[in-house]
C-alpha cells in the first residue's frame, strides 16, 4: 500500500466517498441539501465545490475513480482494489459517523 490511499482517506470527504463505494459500483456525484431546502446553504456550496475542483480529480489521479464529467457519475477506478482492504477495515472500525 502506497501514500496515496492514506491521502485519499484523510479528508472526511473524500473517506466518506470512497466508503459509499463499497457497496456501490458507481455514484452520482451531484450535491444535494441536507436541510431539503432546495437551495444549497454555503457550507454545501463550498462542500461541492471542494468535490469538484480537489477531492475527485486527486481521487482520479489515484485510480481510485473514473470520473465520467458530463455525465455527472463516478466509477471504481482500476487502483480502486489497492485501497478497498483498508476501506472495509475503516468501514468496520474506524469513525466515520456520517457513513450509515
Amino acid at each position: 500500500m502506497n501514500d496515496n490511499a492514506f491521502n485519499a482517506l484523510a479528508h472526511k470527504q473524500r473517506r466518506t466517498f470512497l466508503l459509499d463505494f463499497l457497496e456501490s459500483n458507481s455514484q452520482d456525484v451531484k450535491v444535494n441539501s441536507s436541510t431539503g431546502a432546495s437551495a444549497l446553504t454555503d457550507v454545501e456550496k463550498h462542500a461541492h465545490i471542494m468535490m469538484y475542483h480537489t477531492h475527485l480529480p486527486k481521487l482520479e489521479d489515484y485510480g481510485y475513480i473514473e470520473w465520467d464529467r458530463p455525465a455527472n457519475e463516478v466509477f471504481k477506478g482500476p487502483q480502486f482494489g489497492e485501497i478497498q482492504p483498508l476501506l472495509e477495515w475503516v468501514d468496520d472500525h474506524g469513525e466515520h459517523s456520517n457513513h450509515p
